[in-house]
């Protein structure tokens, strides 16, 4: 494949998307480091996001906690409305202070509003939690509990061997063409459930990246392939694409039809070829490169994509199956840079391991995780 020279795109390479909102600490020209104590405008190392017409969820990760906002904010560092996982807005430590899991949560990451219900994918506690209505109040408990045998288990793949109902690091969820997909980073796999979020204990329906259910080998035990994950960690699609982030393996991989069962992906970004894992950690980037790819978003034939140790987000217009460079880069003032906030000072627009999207129509709300912020960018 070709690659087009630089001089070839447009000088702003943008794609008219500017930041909107910043939510967390300000700090121009400088990285703000996170208060002792936070309050419900401040976070820490944030790695999921979720934003639709009416909210915006956080997974304040390095708070242990979720911040969710009734209605888009409007204006930065706007406090949030609820926190889940802690006590009260100042409370910080994993499973709530140390009260217990029952309401705590350990590194949360990926983030959902599905029908209605709040979906939390509560990592370091290797479980899923599902509230049955956005709260409105802070510190309530969930409604259910997936990947765990009661509210006060945490133990990976429940303290026994993996199958398919347990969890070892659960970072990515999604619904997509009316399934449930989790992304079980820690057991290098994918696991899915038919007819959306299903009820406690009830086994998957489909595990993708494994030859069983009790198989956790990364990349299935020997080298990267078609059906091999290392890290899998997020998730997107319609109902006719599956892409996964196989953060890992620094690459997207996609199925232009959901499989039913273990195979070979079909679609490739990132890499030359279905065998490699390459990195390229020092020298010029390019549009078609990808180096711990952690997060995707998918909506309306647009594809954002978190090149999170490139400090940047690649967005492709359109089709994107055919390998093709991105159309737009964010974060970074040509496709060759990848330096942390553009190797300058902390900007609106400057990114440092974005680790989390959430892409909505013509807004795209980014999980600057490395700047202890979440961005809302617009595209004018």
């Amino acid at each position: 494949m070709t690659v087009p020279e630089l001089a070839d795109h447009p000088a702003d390479l943008s794609g008219g998307w500017v930041p909107d909102v910043w939510i967390g600490a300000p700090a121009p020209g400088g990285l703000a480091l996170p208060a002792a104590s936070p309050t419900m405008a401040w976070c820490y190392s944030p790695r999921g996001v979720h934003l639709d017409d009416d909210h915006l969820v956080m997974a304040d990760s390095g708070n242990h906690r979720v911040l969710i906002w009734h209605g888009v904010p409007e204006r930065d560092e706007q406090p949030a409305d609820v926190v889940l996982g802690q006590p009260d807005g100042t409370t910080e430590g994993r499973a709530a202070g140390g009260r217990g899991p029952e309401r705590g949560m350990n590194l949360p990451t990926g983030v959902l509003v599905h029908e209605g219900r709040l979906i939390v994918a509560d990592a370091w506690h290797h479980r899923v939690l599902v509230w049955n209505e956005v709260p409105r109040e802070s510190d309530r408990a969930p409604d259910l509990i997936l990947g765990q045998p009661d509210p006060a288990s945490i133990e990976p793949n429940r303290g026994t061997e993996c199958s398919a109902n347990t969890f070892y690091w659960p970072f990515g969820i999604d619904v997509v063409g009316g399934r449930f997909y989790v992304a079980d980073t820690g057991n290098r796999r994918v696991l899915a459930w038919d007819g959306g979020i299903p009820e406690t204990d009830r086994p998957a329906d489909l595990v993708l990246g494994q030859p069983d259910p009790a198989a956790r080998e990364e990349n299935r035990g020997g080298a990267v392939a078609p059906n091999s994950f290392r890290w899998p960690h997020d998730i997107a699609g319609t109902d006719e694409l599956l892409l996964i982030a196989d953060a890992g393996n620094h690459r997207v991989l996609g199925w232009p039809q959901h499989p039913d069962a273990d195979r070979d992906a079909d679609v490739l970004l990132g890499q030359a070829d279905m065998g490699s894992a390459v990195e390229w950690p020092y020298g010029p980037q390019r549009g078609d490169r990808l180096r711990f790819p952690y997060a995707l978003a998918l909506d309306s034939g647009r594809l954002a994509i978190g090149d999170t140790a490139n400090n940047r987000i690649l967005i492709w217009e359109g089709p994107f199956t055919d390998g093709r460079p991105a159309d737009h880069v964010l974060g970074q003032p040509t496709m060759a840079a990848n330096g942390e906030n553009r190797w300058s000072g902390v900007d609106r627009d400057s990114l440092c391991w974005p680790y989390g999207l959430s892409l909505h129509g013509d807004r795209l709300a980014v999980a600057d995780s490395g700047n202890n912020r979440v961005v809302l960018w617009r595209r004018q």
